[in-house]
């Protein structure tokens, strides 16, 4: 495999970019593909684009084989550019790399190499000892990083990405003092929840938001606002809710739950003992027995098991104060979001954190501001934590 910059395309390939531009636009329109990569495929004949693809999730076909099949004769002697290596293994389809041979593509550019120990370097090297040139355009590693952060986190550490959503006032409320709370945010910010919902493997929350909100955590379609071309690309995966998670370390979720009587694949972590000793309400509900020291459910234990028993890649917290501070005190928050209404609920009402105890301000824990912007009447703002050094 031959890397490249952009700056050292000549001038038989300076459209490179853009094609391998196009091959992430794609795979960015996937809202999940969940437990799979987020793949987008161009193919090039003549300088003409000949197909177009993208994965729409597990057991589907994948964006080769899709751009493939939308070229037809037009694949032979074309070049390929793919957002992510192509996969050598046989999993729910077969292997892209074999594809691409078989359909008789010249060339193949992709930004970065698989993670996945499975495929890691095998799609290359199978492409190049079947006689396909194979090119890594290095400028745009970043860009495809970025698409698909929690299978790349899940492959490299054992461990999904965590986002933290939270929902607050101006001065850092998230319910008044009797405990009302809805709605703190506006239509436009709480459809843009269900999309983060709708991108997420798995929707996590504590007992103690069940038994005060009874909430059902699923994705609502019917609110999401996304654009024609996301409707096209997610027509499969928006009709899959994500798994529900509830931390509950003495299994006290009610069988009468909205959670529970809902649509949608339910997990709930508690202690052995109260796992072994209470039976599942439902086939879609499932019992699963992790450490709870100090009778707390070990979140550091929740999150390899989400990640390695059910294939988790980006886990959304939606909790109260207890459970979210616990989450930022263990650093186990990848990205912070926070929408902020314009709103002033007191002094008396409830905090965004219930972490407690600083002596000063070096103590505090700091952030990153990634992104701020306006979504509807409301502020959203993702922070990524500083690690002290």
């Amino acid at each position: 495999m031959k890397s490249l910059r952009n700056s050292e395309l000549d001038a038989s390939v300076i459209d490179w970019p853009v094609h391998m531009q196009r091959a992430l636009d794609l795979a960015r329109h996937v809202i999940t593909a969940t437990p799979n990569p987020r793949v987008g495929c161009v193919l090039v004949k003549d300088n003409e684009v000949v197909g177009e693809g993208w994965h729409r999730g597990p057991g589907l076909p994948h964006a080769e084989v899709v751009a493939l099949g939308q070229a037809g004769a037009n694949a032979e002697g074309a070049t390929a550019f793919v957002s992510l290596e192509p996969c050598a293994h046989q999993g729910r389809t077969g292997p892209c790399c074999e594809a691409l041979q078989a359909a008789g593509v010249k060339q193949v550019v992709l930004p970065i190499v698989d993670p996945n120990p499975q495929v890691s370097g095998k799609g290359i090297a199978f492409l190049e000892q079947n006689g396909i040139e194979v090119f890594r355009l290095s400028d745009f590693a970043a860009a495809a990083s970025s698409i698909n952060p929690g299978f790349m986190r899940r492959m490299e550490t054992g461990l999904p990405l965590v986002r933290l959503k939270l929902a607050m006032s101006l001065d850092g409320r998230t319910a008044l003092a009797n405990g009302e709370s809805k709605w703190i945010t506006g239509t436009g910010a709480r459809s843009d929840v269900q999309l983060l919902r709708a991108g997420s493997s798995a929707v996590l929350t504590g007992i103690g938001t069940v038994l005060a909100d009874d909430p059902q955590l699923n994705v609502r379609v019917e609110d999401l606002d996304i654009s024609e071309t996301q409707k096209l690309t997610n027509e499969t995966n928006l009709a899959k809710q994500p798994l529900r998670v509830v931390l509950d370390s003495q299994l006290h979720t009610p069988d009468t739950s909205k959670l529970v009587n809902s649509q949608g694949r339910v997990i709930i972590f508690g202690n052995a003992g109260s796992v072994s000793r209470r039976k599942a309400p439902g086939d879609h509900v499932e019992m699963v027995a992790v450490d709870c020291p100090d009778g707390r459910v070990d979140l550091r234990s929740v999150l390899h098991s989400l990640a390695t028993d059910f294939a988790c890649n980006e886990i959304l917290v939606e909790a109260g104060p207890t459970l979210s501070g616990a989450f930022l005190d263990a650093g186990l928050v990848d990205e912070l979001i926070i929408y902020m209404a314009p709103k002033i609920f007191g002094a008396d009402a409830r905090p965004l954190f219930g972490s407690t105890g600083l002596q000063s301000l070096a103590e505090a824990r700091q952030f990153t501001i990634e992104e701020v912007s306006v979504v509807g009447d409301d502020l959203k703002i993702i922070l990524s934590p500083q690690v002290k050094n």
